[in-house]
């Protein structure tokens, strides 16, 4: 990759067609608010809160100038038999906005970390309990989890792990809960689908349950393209988790703090599990930091299990990193400051009532929402699936409107700081570049 792009090849961009993008490239110099800059001067709405994490817009002052007074107080602090304030405060605030008992605490610094944390917290706590031959991890089919080996296998998006060999063994994946026939143009929790959770009780007849210690789903599977857990799903996952003594697993990395309403979708949809992983939104992404909520019970059972010492041997360099703390304190302060969590509820029928407005338009076969997210499902091009959704993507671009596109599907996920006249700006233009895409 050599000629008049030289300056942007060595950048090895991720989830990125790098020849293509550094043949046509399209940056963002600035942001603020709902908006981001783009390098040659134009304005871009901010359609997707960035990549699912500025929650509540960008650059906020009060986050800016805790990280900055940080910065210049406390640079680094390790927490390897040591600690600092801010990350005691920051986990008992976090603690008492999780479902009643998650209220133990272990930071990282991304949602991939807080997913292979939480597995090893799940495979130690049953050990712990007496239950070692519980190796076993279930995930879910169409499931994103990052990118850790922990992550890619019980993930079950195939692109991501296809380069680099089995990943973890005895991984075992659910059957996802995309049901088009059924559900195509669901308004709110799909009708059809919550017996597709007794998967789950075929797994255990299948291996038994004495040999499964986790299973992880996101409550809403994101990244591949917004799917809605069906009515009555999650509880019913729950239920067989109950019955044969498995720990549940939500990876809340990107419903966490207000995405589908509440602190958690757990908390707004009435599923407590057992750990919630979270990153993202906990500092508005203006700081890396991650975290794992886990149930004060399964928590003390694993530190009561050993005598003296350390008890879980895990841990990452900047679990806790003083700047990130004090972002996550400031953006805990925004989001009750401002009644953010409250915004997917209070524009959640308006948001709805937009996103359907593109039912009948060209190329648009499935449209499902969410609190303030939105996932619109395209025709794929005979014999170039994905291409449509990435013109589309690109098209929303080049008019002023950030979108993500993943396969055929248009994902939406803006700052709970939007307003309806943005929200009809940004299915407005998409409803006009359809009718401009083959």
């Amino acid at each position: 990759m050599h000629g008049d792009n030289d300056q942007l090849a060595a950048f090895w961009m991720p989830f990125t067609a790098n020849r293509a993008f550094k043949s046509q490239p399209r940056q963002l110099v600035s942001a603020r608010g709902m908006y981001y800059q783009s390098s040659d001067g134009r304005q871009i709405l901010d359609g997707t809160s960035g990549l699912w994490c500025s929650n509540a817009g960008h650059c906020r002052a009060e986050i800016a100038k805790a990280i900055a007074d940080t910065a210049a107080t406390l640079d680094f602090a390790p927490t390897f038999q040591l600690g600092h304030p801010r990350a005691f405060e920051l986990a008992q605030r976090l603690g008492a906005l999780m479902p009643a008992g998650l209220d133990r605490i272990f930071f990282t610094n991304s949602g991939s970390e807080s997913v292979d944390t939480a597995l090893k917290i799940a495979l130690a706590v049953q050990r712990a309990n007496g239950q070692g031959m519980r190796t076993r991890l279930i995930g879910r089919e169409r499931g994103y989890h990052g990118t850790g080996f922990g992550g890619i296998s019980v993930g079950g998006i195939v692109n991501n792990r296809r380069a680099f060999g089995g990943g973890l063994p005895g991984v075992d994946h659910l059957r996802h809960t995309h049901d088009p026939k059924r559900n195509a143009f669901s308004r709110g929790f799909p009708q059809h689908g919550a017996e597709l959770a007794d998967d789950l009780q075929r797994l255990v007849d299948l291996h038994g349950a004495e040999t499964i210690a986790a299973v992880i789903v996101e409550p809403m599977a994101g990244s591949t393209g917004v799917l809605i857990p069906p009515v009555g799903y999650l509880a019913r996952l729950r239920e067989i988790c109950d019955r044969h003594g498995i720990i549940l697993i939500f990876d809340e990395v990107i419903t966490a703090f207000g995405r589908v309403g509440g602190a958690t979708a757990a908390e707004a949809w009435g599923v407590t599990p057992d750990i919630i992983t979270m990153a993202k939104g906990l500092t508005n992404a203006a700081v890396p930091m991650g975290a794992v909520a886990v149930k004060r019970a399964l928590h003390d059972v694993l530190i009561e299990s050993v005598p003296g010492g350390i008890e879980l041997f895990h841990g990452y360099t900047y679990s806790g990193h003083p700047l990130a703390s004090a972002a996550g304190l400031a953006t805990l302060d925004l989001y009750a400051r401002d009644g953010l969590f409250d915004r997917a509820s209070t524009l959640g029928a308006y948001w709805e009532d937009a996103a359907q407005s593109l039912k009948g338009r060209r190329h648009v076969i499935d449209i499902r929402t969410i609190g303030l997210v939105a996932g619109i499902e395209l025709d794929p091009r005979p014999g170039a699936p994905t291409a449509r959704a990435m013109e589309l993507f690109h098209a929303c671009f080049d008019n002023g409107l950030l979108v993500r596109a993943t396969g055929d599907i248009i994902a939406l996920s803006p700052p709970l700081i939007v307003e309806k006249e943005q929200i009809d700006e940004m299915f407005g233009m998409i409803a006009g570049l359809l009718d401009r895409i083959d």
